[in-house]
This record gives C-alpha cells, sequence and structure tokens, in this order.
C-alpha cells in the first residue's frame, strides 16, 4: 500500500482540482490522480477561454450557483495572485422569443439580474460589428466575460498543494474497489487507500464509474481561431463574449481577440459526432473549418479572416444536458461530478466547493439539490425545479 488519504480525487482538471483545492483548505489529507499532465488539452478543459455568465438560459436554478461562482473565482485570483477571469459583457442575440434570448431573459427577471435589452437599430448602433437578421434583439449583460481554463486549474491545483495536497500527473487510475473498511485505488506505480473517493473524471467519467446506472454520451467538438480583416474592432476592451441563437437548438459564440492568443475565436455550439474519449481523433479534419466558417461569414464578415488554429475538446453530454453532483446512490464512499454537458467549467469553483461539501459532511447547503441523481429515479427525468430540461452549452 502505498498510503492511506482522507480522500482520493481522480480526474484533476477544471472540477477536480477545485476540489483538492477545497478539501485541502479544509485540512484534508488529499491525493489527486490525473492520467495526462497538469493542466493538459486532451479533455474539455482547455482552449484559452471559456466564457462565464450569470444571465443563464439554461435554467434559473443555475444563477444562485453562478453567483457563488464569481465569489469564488474572484477569490482565487486573490490568493494565486494570477488573472483568471476578464470582465467584457456578454451579448446574447437571436429572436426575442428564442430560447437564447427568452431564456436569459427569464433568468434576469426572476433572480433581479441587470441587463439591457436592444433591438435591430440599437444593435447596429453599438455592435456594429454584428451583421444579424432584422428580426432579432440581443441581451447585454454587463458582467459577463471569460476565464482561462489553463491558469484556473493550475491556480487551484498549486493552492491544493500548498495547503498540504499531494496530486500526481501521468498516473491514470486502473481500478478501484471500496468495502466497509476503506476504498482503494490501483495505478501502475501501486495501491493507494483513503477513506472517500471522488470522480471528476470528465469524458472518462462513464468508464470510470460503470456502474451510476446513467449514460453519459461523448462528443467531438470543434473550436477555430481565425485573424479577423481588422483586428481593432474585436480586440480585448472593444468586444464582448457573445452568442447567436440559430433556432434549431444550437447556437455559435465567440470571444474577443487577447494579447496572449493570435485570433479571434469561434466555436459552434451543438453535440458533435459521438466517440470515445481514449479513441476521439484530436487531428484537425478537412470538414472542421466549416463547422463556424459560414456563420462567421454571415454573422462577422470583418472577422472573416485566415484560420490560424483548430482545437478539439469532448462534450460529456447527461440524458437531460444538466450536470449530475451527487453521492453514489450505492457505494458510501465515493462521491462525482460529471455530465457537464458542453456548459459545466464557469461553475467549477462552486463545484469544487459542494463537492468538498459532499465528500466532508455527505451535504452541502449551497443549492444543489437539483443536480443531484434523483430526478433520474424510476427511469424518468425530473427536470429541475422550476420545470424545462434546457440544452447544456459549453462556453
Amino acid at each position: 500500500m502505498l498510503g492511506h488519504f482522507d480522500v482520493i480525487v481522480i480526474g484533476v482538471g477544471g472540477m477536480g482540482s477545485a476540489a483538492c483545492r477545497h478539501l485541502a483548505r479544509r485540512g484534508a489529507r488529499v491525493l489527486g490522480l490525473e492520467q495526462f499532465d497538469l493542466p493538459h488539452a486532451l479533455g474539455s478543459s482547455h482552449g484559452h477561454s471559456r466564457m462565464i455568465r450569470t444571465a443563464y438560459y439554461e435554467h434559473p436554478d443555475y444563477v444562485p450557483l453562478l453567483r457563488r461562482a464569481f465569489e469564488l473565482w474572484k477569490q482565487l485570483e486573490d490568493d494565486a495572485n494570477a488573472k483568471l477571469l476578464h470582465v467584457t459583457g456578454g451579448l446574447y442575440l437571436g429572436r426575442a422569443d428564442g430560447e437564447l434570448v427568452a431564456g436569459s431573459l427569464r433568468s434576469c427577471r426572476t433572480h433581479n439580474l441587470a441587463h439591457a435589452l436592444h433591438d435591430r437599430g440599437d444593435l447596429r448602433q453599438r455592435f456594429g460589428q454584428f451583421h444579424v437578421p432584422d428580426d432579432h434583439v440581443g441581451l447585454f449583460e454587463r458582467d459577463a466575460g471569460f476565464l482561462v481554463p489553463e491558469l484556473c486549474i493550475t491556480a487551484h491545483a498549486d493552492l491544493a498543494m500548498r495547503d498540504g495536497a499531494t496530486i500526481h500527473g501521468n498516473e491514470p487510475v486502473t481500478s478501484w474497489e471500496t468495502d466497509a473498511r476503506a476504498a482503494r485505488v490501483t495505478t501502475p506505480r501501486g495501491t493507494y487507500e483513503s477513506d472517500e473517493l471522488l470522480f471528476c473524471g470528465g469524458a472518462w467519467s462513464g468508464k470510470l464509474i460503470a456502474d451510476l446506472g446513467v449514460p453519459l454520451i461523448v462528443t467531438r467538438q470543434v473550436m477555430g481561431w481565425v485573424q479577423p480583416l481588422r483586428r481593432e474592432p474585436f480586440r480585448l476592451g472593444s468586444f464582448p463574449v457573445w452568442a447567436i441563437d440559430n433556432g434549431d437548438g444550437t447556437l455559435y459564440y465567440g470571444f474577443p481577440v487577447t494579447p496572449d492568443v493570435p485570433g479571434l475565436k469561434i466555436a459552434h455550439h451543438g453535440p458533435g459526432p459521438a466517440t470515445d474519449a481514449d479513441a476521439i481523433d484530436r487531428r484537425p479534419r478537412p470538414g472542421d473549418e466549416g463547422d463556424f466558417r459560414p456563420a462567421l461569414r454571415r454573422i462577422l464578415p470583418a472577422a472573416d479572416g485566415p484560420l490560424l488554429s483548430l482545437r478539439t475538446c469532448m462534450y460529456t453530454m447527461s440524458p437531460d444536458h444538466h450536470f449530475i453532483l451527487d453521492r453514489h446512490p450505492s457505494r458510501p464512499r465515493v462521491t462525482f461530478a460529471c455530465g457537464f454537458s458542453g456548459h459545466g467549467f464557469k461553475f467549477c469553483s462552486v463545484i469544487g466547493e459542494a463537492l468538498a461539501d459532499l465528500v466532508t459532511n455527505k451535504a452541502s447547503a449551497l443549492p444543489i439539490g437539483f443536480l443531484s441523481m434523483a430526478r433520474f429515479a424510476g427511469g424518468a427525468l425530473k427536470p429541475p425545479a422550476g420545470g424545462g430540461g434546457g440544452r447544456g452549452r459549453r462556453r
């Protein structure tokens, strides 16, 4: 036996690194096991930017968690002395009765969030970079912006280690088991023991916890960076994070040009082709650019310049596209977080706190009940309180 810990965290990406930080801060003896480098670009927590917003069209129940997430991201910046969060404002475009605008407005009104609605004339005057249909409106959220995922993971992991956590990179889990006495995790180095296991395996969750009883579908997603024909209108400080509703359950979204990453980032949100996390083709394919280029030409013609970069990541889709965050229903020592369905990274800070609660107290005062396994009881999906299933989005 290589050692005994209070908690072993399996997967030290966005969620796992945050959980390590919160657990170690509370004095727990933590071992974090990551199968790749820390951080890495082989999962779902990379690509230089992830949107953060509070006018959450997916469902108003997420808004209290987002408010706490913002607090914790700002606290993390202070503790790590690093710039992790960039506030740019967020512009959400679509028909007034479409999912994106109507859902965002519902969250704003439910939780009294500051926002502004703009008609087509306003958009032309204030956000002239966008060419949108005449029947579109825009909802602007002043406090939205983006996080730098690689730096966020680094900050969480570094602070966890400062507080006593042990984190191993390039050490995959080959098996695990629990019994009345302890939990045991085996890797190529040997076997570790702990009182509790916490799974934050991202796209590998379905393999790591095969007995969960809820199907998780992994899909291949494409992100692109282009050189704008005119840089100034799209630079950080002049251009917001944005999303536009396609009216078919998908959308396009993007970010400003930043000094440290060449090009403007754009992507098409909509579940890509199903894949296997261990067999995904991460190389650029001939059709990948076509996933976003037509929208760029139509929506942001002044940004329709040469391709600079293509990257792939993965969605892990739960049956209702909402997160799953809970204690394991049949294994008392196991807690897990999975199914972040393309819209989870912005929540890492608060999910890490909630997971630390579940591991140490078996419950959390944070409003996470709507994300529990209870909604899958009896084989029928039960939507979050307040109604509506929603569709997950990655930003």
